[in-house]
């Protein structure tokens, strides 16, 4: 043997040859061991000499080592001992049949090895489907080639899928990046216009809108009656643009038992349950239908491993502000949700103000600003002349080449209101993750009544499952440390933040069944818009809640009794409900629109609901002590930011 300083050495050259001789396609290739050393001999001889070290002349004796560097891996016919699998080349372990493997049988054993990797790499390819069959046809209202691909899915041994597609190590990356994955927004063609005043500032319009959708409502209801009639006389059946839904199917109980089975690792059968569950969905048919399609393509998303790419997909479609506006418009004219909210806020704003000559509102989670022109609309008409309006939007940077474009085509909007109107204005925006907020960029002035806004955003926050110290508790510090006069925290009741996949889906199943039930009630099944707000909002947000884990999840609601403790713990003491604004909105709501709808208080919040599940809550927050012209330290990083 030589000198044993280099059989210390950790040759991962050495290793890599292997791998390489592992995967050539030519397995019948007989080499002999001689010849292929004098590649080896070329690469491993630089590092040699840099360490200073004489390279070994016998061919026979590198690849002794290299031998026994195989055995170890495959842990077949080896007389080693324990300790040869450490990773090093121990010569002195070597016993003479281990030698003897080197001359004579090293062709086969390699040989033998390519034929294994080859067979286990063709049996993990017949188990994986391929996933440019599961990508989401944008255009579509479902998956592309999706029975297919439950096949493959469910074909073959579970135990290897379940290991293959278990839940990936989080990435460092994706934690940071997990409050961009919005809905992006191509907001270019932002301007105010005709449409923008009627949806954004006109109660009549509005008015007209629900009453002309009620309308519209009664009379499909009254033609779904009569067909009905008419098929138990035999006089015709009911045709639609969607399948007809079967009596005696509960798509929700089917939709319970595939996730089940899911949990279970039981593919087969959820298999079988999805085919059965599409047969009776479709996105124009009743509630119970189209939330099942949205539903089965989550879990057909989760059972495949594409629940991430697939959200991505859609959050990278451009949608048009015009197009938001028009289901906004849509929205607000069958629900109250939005509308009673930014009264709520809308109202404290005015009531905090109260006739003082400077205003700034920072707003987390601007998106669009389309809360602002109503607020704008009524300074404008204030005794004694409009007060001085400030505007801080804060949102995350979009993905692409503009991450700033929505909320600049933001501030642009909001100042042709404000010079429609006459009210002096000034707008910053700042695209940052909300953790991060520097507070001195936010060039606070101590003459000025000091706002904070924050509307059913903080869902996307991330909770205790990603950090001990979370995003959600830091954001809520930020908000103290700025010391508003008040916050007014808008929230999304939900209990789906579960990272227990079971519970999780089945409240992600009641709350979505809610929201889809309230638009079957007071939409008609082929109003497009209604299409839009299933396909691109809701059933979103279901697939991201189903199909994702880790910090590729970002739908994680909390009831609004967790926010408020949250609240509490951060510094804030709850302000008591404005019992005028109660009222109106009750009223507003029992006037407008359908009578399932719920306003109502509860614990200092104002709550608001449909068939006694609550949706959403709203309530005003003051620091519950004043910080007095000191500025907190800034130990956070400054952000990316545009003044108007």
């Amino acid at each position: 043997m030589e000198s044993p300083e280099y059989c210390e050495i950790n040759s991962n050259m050495t290793l890599d040859y292997i791998n390489r001789l592992l995967m050539e396609e030519d397995t019948d290739e007989k080499a002999s061991i001689y010849q292929r050393h004098d590649a080896l001999q070329a690469t491993e001889k630089p590092f040699y000499d840099i360490l200073g070290q004489a390279y070994p002349s016998s061919p026979k004796e590198t690849m002794i080592s290299t031998d026994s560097q195989i055995d170890c891996l495959q842990d077949s016919r080896s007389s080693y001992t324990k300790g040869a699998c450490s990773g090093r080349f121990v010569n002195d372990i070597l016993r003479p049949q281990g030698m003897h493997l080197v001359a004579n049988d090293w062709t086969s054993e390699r040989e033998h090895l390519s034929l294994q990797f080859q067979r286990g790499l063709e049996e993990a390819n017949k188990l994986v489907p391929s996933i440019e069959k599961l990508m989401v046809d944008l255009d579509s209202n479902g998956l592309s080639d999706s029975n297919q691909m439950i096949g493959a899915a469910v074909g073959q041994k579970s135990k290897h899928v379940c290991k293959i597609r278990s839940h990936p190590h989080v990435d460092l990356e994706l934690l940071e990046a997990r409050n961009s994955k919005h809905l992006a927004i191509s907001a270019s063609e932002t301007t105010r216009d005709e449409m923008f005043d009627s949806v954004l500032l006109c109660d009549w319009q509005l008015h007209c809108d629900a009453a002309h959708l009620r309308e519209m409502k009664a009379k499909e209801e009254s033609n779904s009656q009569q067909n009905v009639q008419s098929k138990r006389y035999g006089q015709g059946k009911v045709n639609s643009r969607g399948k007809k839904k079967e009596e005696g199917i509960d798509l929700r109980a089917l939709l319970i038992q595939c996730a089940q089975a899911i949990a279970v690792n039981n593919f087969l059968f959820a298999g079988e349950l999805m085919k059965k569950i599409r047969h009776h969905a479709s996105p124009y048919g009743d509630g119970s239908q189209r939330l099942a399609l949205y539903l089965v393509n989550a879990l057909e998303a989760r059972l495949a491993g594409t629940g991430s790419k697939m959200y991505q997909k859609l959050m990278e479609k451009r949608t048009r502000a015009t197009d938001m506006l028009k289901a906004y418009r849509l929205f607000i004219a069958v629900c109250p949700f939005a509308r009673v909210a930014y009264y709520f806020s809308n109202q404290t704003i005015v009531d905090v103000l109260n006739g003082r000559p400077k205003v700034h509102i920072i707003d987390f989670g601007i998106t669009l600003g389309f809360q602002w022109p109503s607020l704008i609309q009524r300074f404008a008409k204030r005794e004694g002349g409009p007060p001085k309006l400030r505007i801080t939007g804060i949102d995350v940077p979009q993905t692409g080449f503009r991450p700033h474009a929505m909320i600049e085509s933001t501030g642009k909007l909001l100042a042709e209101y404000a010079e429609m109107f006459n009210v002096p204005f000034q707008y910053q925006g700042i695209t940052s993750q909300w953790e991060d907020i520097c507070i001195d960029s936010l060039n606070i002035d101590n003459d000025e009544v000091l706002i904070i806004n924050c509307m059913y955003r903080t869902k996307y926050l991330g909770d205790e499952t990603e950090d001990i110290d979370c995003p959600r508790d830091r954001v809520l510090r930020i908000m103290k440390r700025i010391n508003p006069e008040v916050l007014i925290l808008g929230v999304v009741n939900g209990l789906y933040s579960s990272p227990f996949f079971l519970p999780r889906f089945r409240e992600v199943l009641f709350h979505y069944s809610s929201l889809f039930d309230m638009l079957n009630t007071t939409v008609l099944q082929s109003h497009e818009e209604r299409v839009r707000i299933e396909r691109d909002l809701l059933g979103a947000g279901a697939l991201n809640a189903v199909a994702c884990e880790g910090a590729e999840r970002i739908e994680r609601p909390e009831t609004y009794k967790q926010w408020q403790v949250r609240s509490l713990k951060a510094g804030f003491k709850q302000l008591p409900i404005n019992q005028a604004i109660l009222k109106r909105s009750i009223d507003e709501k029992n006037k407008h629109y359908h009578n399932d709808f719920v306003i109502d208080e509860d614990s200092g919040w104002m709550i608001q609901g449909w068939k006694g599940r609550v949706m959403h809550a709203v309530s005003s927050w003051k620091p519950k002590e004043s910080y007095t012209n000191q500025k907190a330290p800034s130990k956070y990083f400054c952000t990316s930011q545009l003044h108007l």
